[in-house]
């Protein structure tokens, strides 16, 4: 690996010092993080009355409600999706080290300039459920019945609004919309941000909550989703030649991202470096990939190029690995061209797991990424148990794969509906020289 630290045009180099998330696996990080480790589905039956009406029965629901987890008084102003980004940012918060509170009662730690705390947190559809559920109570009970929050609430900047309240941020508060992109282009307009100068500290990552009738039967019209109702566990199966589509999840994820002075002087744990991102887009079809994989791989290429490592440093892969036939196809294919013959990473597709979590999926895939280097141990690909004829990437299937000592680079890979491509570099410590 090389030993010059990428500090980008700023003079800054950016660390991660916090992680939370509420999932499918777990209502919290470290219940997440045993889930993949153990190669544990997050997948189920929904249980709800209007299930039956649907062809796809299956989703990961979250294994917590973040509503149970806060005030009744402040969970009904605000959507699911909101729900997810503060437990998750909370979680994130805490684990950096930081107060919730500062000594005149105000939002946030007295060692941090409100001036100086960026959020940057996305989410690909925003408050649908809130959006939606108005329009059942206009149409069935009148105006005067609609609440007046409806707004605020279905916002898909309001989760990103509802983190910023919530720790006094001032820098800005970003919330990119980009479908299954967006938390991580949100973790890359953060590090630009940072580099730049233009903040100390940001709160990063992504929430959706969409697991309602709708967007399940919408995808499902699309043939998006995998029909294996009788055996949800076994049905998100990425590069497995068994697979049918991906599984709708939901849930939250969240990083603290600092500068490394910033850090060093409140004397914060530091799990590893936000080395570098690259962003493309594909401008080839509102939903399909491009079969080339030419803006995938240019979006790695861009993200290996801004944390100045080469394709050889790259000890991991979390892939974006949905579970579609023609993604998953292009995908490794991608990963293949961008790390070359020979190469020693291992890939693994989380989403086997946690199901697809859209606007929220690069950030607990990111999260994974350095967790795995931080450990040294990759999460397995659950379900892949007949892997695609000429797959040439090594994949962690079904059991997890150690890492080796020293220092560790990580690509996460996010790609969305119109053609989105944005790849993370994250290593797990950080760099000198």
């Amino acid at each position: 690996m090389s030993t010059r630290a990428n500090t980008g045009p700023a003079g800054a180099q950016i660390v991660i010092t916090g992680l939370g998330a509420s999932t499918p696996l777990g209502g919290d990080l470290p219940s997440t993080w045993e889930g993949l480790r153990s190669g544990r589905s997050g997948i189920s039956r929904i249980e709800q009355d209007w299930d039956d009406e649907l062809s796809v029965h299956i989703a990961a629901q979250a294994k917590v409600d973040p509503a149970s987890t806060m005030e009744r008084s402040e969970a009904r102003h605000l959507d699911r999706s909101s729900q997810f980004a503060l437990v998750a940012a909370t979680e994130a918060w805490a684990d950096a080290g930081l107060a919730p509170e500062r000594s005149d009662g105000t939002a946030g730690d007295d060692r941090i300039d409100p001036d100086r705390l960026l959020v940057s947190l996305a989410s690909g559809i925003g408050g649908l459920q809130s959006l939606v559920g108005s329009w059942d109570v206009l149409q069935s009970k009148g105006q005067r019945r609609v609440s007046p929050f409806t707004i605020p609430m279905l916002m898909t900047n309001a989760p990103a609004a509802n983190v910023g309240l919530r720790f006094g941020a001032k820098a800005g508060v970003h919330a990119p919309v980009s479908a299954c992109a967006s938390s991580s282009e949100a973790i890359a307009i953060a590090l630009d941000q940072l580099r730049w100068g233009r903040a100390d500290i940001a709160i990063v990552g992504g929430t959706e909550a969409v697991i309602h009738p709708l967007p399940i039967a919408a995808f499902a019209q699309m043939q998006a989703l995998s029909r294996r109702n009788d055996e949800p566990e076994r049905a998100s199966r990425p590069w497995d030649q068994d697979r049918d589509g991906f599984v709708l999840g939901e849930g939250g994820a969240c990083l603290i991202l600092e500068t490394l002075e910033h850090a060093q002087a409140r004397g914060a744990r530091i799990y590893g470096t936000l080395a570098g991102a690259g962003i493309t887009a594909d401008s080839h079809d509102l939903v399909q990939p491009d079969p080339s994989g030419a803006g995938q791989r240019k979006a790695m290429v861009k993200a290996l190029a801004d944390a100045d490592l080469s394709a050889a440093d790259i000890a991991h892969v979390n892939a974006h690995a949905t579970s579609t036939p023609q993604g998953d196809a292009t995908e490794a294919q991608s990963i293949a061209a961008v790390l070359g013959e020979g190469s020693s990473a291992v890939a693994t597709g989380t989403k086997s797991m946690t199901g697809h979590l859209l606007g929220a999926a690069g950030a607990l895939e990111t999260i994974a990424a350095l967790l795995a280097l931080h450990e040294r141990v990759v999460p397995p690909t659950i379900n892949l148990e007949r892997p695609d004829e000429g797959l040439t990437i090594d994949i962690a299937a079904l059991a997890t794969r150690d890492l080796p000592t020293g220092d560790l680079a990580a690509l996460n890979n996010s790609f969305g509906f119109g053609g989105h491509n944005v790849a993370i570099v994250v290593t797990n410590a950080h760099r000198t020289g």
